[in-house]
């Protein structure tokens, strides 16, 4: 993983890896992310964004860009291991916060609502 940059990660790839990066998203963001929740000071753009990434309205290139950057988040091992705690999420952190900036605007208030009711007590999944 040393040799990638986050530049390669953030690559919205062909139409097939999307697919690949959105199945694993969808099957791996919520058991990570209840790992995570209680590490994460920015948990409501963070669901926001998964949202904004699997909403087929969303274009091409923004979705693949929170693919990619959101399957970097549910991968088990990347460049800080996600089990050293708070630090071992700096990596992903890092990831995240480069691809908000490259869609910045993109993640409507739709998703956000929907991010506020996931994170509620009570979420209907």
């Amino acid at each position: 993983m040393d040799d990638v940059k986050i530049g390669e990660i953030l690559l919205p790839g062909e139409e097939s890896e999307q697919e690949r990066r959105e199945k694993r998203v969808k099957r791996r963001f919520w058991p990570t992310f209840r790992r995570a929740a209680r590490q994460i000071p920015f948990s409501r753009e963070l669901v926001a964004a998964y949202y904004c990434a699997i909403d087929p309205k969303t274009p091409t290139r923004t979705r693949g860009i929170l693919l990619a950057a959101l399957a970097y988040f549910v991968l088990p091992i990347d460049f800080l291991p996600d089990v050293l705690a708070v630090v071992g999420f700096s990596d992903d952190v890092a990831v995240l916060t480069a691809a908000f900036a490259a869609i910045s605007g993109q993640i409507k208030e739709a998703h956000y609502l929907k991010a506020d009711e996931t994170l509620a007590d009570n979420p209907e999944e």
